[in-house]
């Protein structure tokens, strides 16, 4: 596979992996590239398989009882992606991930991914902390939804993600905050006028 793909750099960070046990599990996936807008899964569907994204930007949404749109996870480069909970039940997915722009993966069918944990106990470790992390993130997410006032949901974003305003179109933002564009536009200029005034 292709020097390239950072998966090099993130499968380090699992300090129980050796270097042949890294090689191994980057043998098995497939380069694939996505244009803007296309889908790497579609509500509904059956998701059997988990990727690396190496370059682009990934919208996770749903569509709510009004048939709208909501934005909830957004995915940049170093990080796994996968529906998981149809990749883990083999039910359909109840979520879309698109490319906001085009993007490039490494893709991970599960049956190979399964075997290689057949093969060898440490993946089942590391598919255990990723489950955790998952599990710790969407945890985040929900309680910064139900305790926090937009204002700091958009500045802790700003802190934490400042990526977001220049790759992510707004409506997705106000969509991921819980907020209409309009209230956006006037947090983005209360924050401006702050961090004038600090400067």
């Amino acid at each position: 596979m292709e020097n390239s793909f950072g998966i090099h750099e993130f499968l380090k960070q699992f300090t129980f992996l050796s270097e042949e046990d890294r090689s191994q599990f980057i043998a098995i996936g497939t380069a694939v590239t996505l244009d803007k807008e296309a889908y790497f899964i579609r509500e509904n569907q059956i998701c059997n398989k988990v990727a690396f994204l190496d370059k682009g930007t990934l919208r996770t949404f749903y569509y709510s009882s009004n048939d709208e749109e909501v934005s909830y996870c957004f995915t940049f480069p170093g990080t796994l992606i996968s529906a998981y909970s149809s990749f883990l039940t083999g039910a359909g997915a109840v979520e879309n991930i698109q490319a906001i722009e085009a993007s490039r993966l490494l893709v991970f069918e599960k049956q190979d991914v399964e075997e290689l944990i057949e093969k060898n106990p440490k993946w089942l470790l590391f598919s255990k902390l990723l489950a955790e992390q998952q599990y710790i993130e969407m945890e985040q997410r929900v309680l910064m939804l139900q305790r926090e006032p937009a204002e700091v949901r958009y500045e802790r974003l700003m802190e934490k993600q400042p990526d977001l305003l220049q790759k992510v179109p707004l409506q997705y933002i106000a969509s991921y905050l819980g907020i209409t564009k309009r209230h956006l536009s006037r947090l983005r200029q209360n924050f401006k006028s702050k961090r004038t005034n600090v400067l």
